[in-house]
């Protein structure tokens, strides 16, 4: 009996802190990078602003052209405007800013 109440405690060693230690490193590799990657996601799309050229998750490239608080209106070609919900936007691919560099740079 006495063997018993001895054991008790080397078994709560033995398992429960492997697995804390493995909870933290699975922590530490898989939720904090996807928090931070949702972080940022939301930040990129509360930050769209007109004339971002942006990415939508169907593939489709195209200058922001009109944003409101549930969507953001997209131009395709000249007469073509496609409105699609923030969520779809993936990333931006160019802001005006850096198409402005990248045509001053190719004039010098």
């Amino acid at each position: 009996m006495a063997d018993q109440a001895v054991a008790s405690p080397n078994l709560i060693q033995g398992l429960v802190i492997p697995l804390a230690f493995m909870f933290l490193i699975f922590y530490g590799i898989v939720f904090r990078p996807q928090m931070n990657a949702q972080k940022s996601h939301t930040r990129m799309l509360k930050q769209l602003k007109k004339n971002d050229e942006v990415v939508t998750t169907g593939g489709l490239f195209g200058p922001v052209v009109h944003v409101k608080p549930e969507s953001v209106t997209l131009r395709i070609t000249d007469n073509v405007r496609v409105e699609v919900e923030r969520s779809a936007i993936a990333r931006i691919a160019k802001s005006p800013a850096e198409t402005e560099l990248a045509t001053v740079e190719r004039r010098t």
